[in-house]
């Protein structure tokens, strides 16, 4: 093998690496981390004396982004949330036509004016609230229905349960003949997928260079025939 084929073979694998790190960088921009490598209470395995290294835990609140209704609800499971909704039979019906108990019956509920359900008395915290029951306040609204509607007369103290609670939302908007459209993804996604997408043509290219070289050597290490045919 001559000088050159290692040239070549060295080149290919320097824009192999610098391809690869340039992606990783990429990445980095599009998505930065967020205080990952930070030392505190949350992210330490073992017990640390914060007062002998001269600090102490970070107490810095993360804030949350806001839910994707259109994102999470699509992905969400229907049948779950059918189970999870059980719980609530006790006082509310959910068929179309069904009959009011101890609250309102949930045919849909979603998209409905709050406290607007026909021949159901509702307590003045429901009846003083205006707008409908979206996504978004049906989510408050079950998560604590206390804090939501400071007075109300459900008993219900509310589902903490992030997934679960979605999970019924996504039940509870089934129960109509036209349930209410989703809303669209939020465009907060749209740096992880371009991560996603940069990286697997990262790949692919550094494939196609790393099969450049095993063709290279390859034809490179083929034997060498004379004119007469011999070794």
């Amino acid at each position: 093998m001559g000088e050159l084929f290692w040239n070549k073979v060295a080149g290919v694998v320097l824009a192999t690496v610098l391809g690869v790190l340039a992606i990783t960088e990429l990445g980095h921009l599009l998505v930065p981390s967020h205080a990952a490598h930070e030392l505190t209470a949350e992210n330490t395995a073992y017990p640390v004396d914060w007062a002998a290294i001269g600090s102490g835990p970070s107490t810095e609140v993360v804030e949350e982004g806001p839910t994707d209704y259109g994102l999470v609800l699509a992905a969400a499971d229907i049948g779950a949330g059918e189970r999870a909704a059980r719980r609530c039979a006790a006082c509310h019906t959910f068929n179309e036509g069904g009959g009011n108990g101890v609250g309102p019956n949930l045919w849909g509920i979603v998209g409905a004016d709050i406290a607007g359900h026909d021949g159901f008395s509702y307590s003045g915290a429901l009846e003083s609230l205006d707008g409908t029951w979206t996504y978004e306040a049906l989510d408050a609204f079950i998560e604590n229905p206390s804090a939501y509607a400071s007075g109300t007369a459900m008993s219900f103290r509310g589902l903490g349960n992030d997934d679960t609670r979605l999970e019924l939302i996504a039940y509870l908007r089934s129960l109509s003949n036209n349930p209410m459209p989703l809303p669209a993804p939020l465009a907060d996604t749209a740096p992880a997928e371009a991560v996603d997408d940069a990286m697997a043509t990262a790949t692919d290219a550094a494939e196609d260079m790393v099969d450049d070289v095993a063709q290279t050597v390859d034809a490179t290490e083929e034997p060498q025939t004379t004119e007469d045919g011999q070794n």
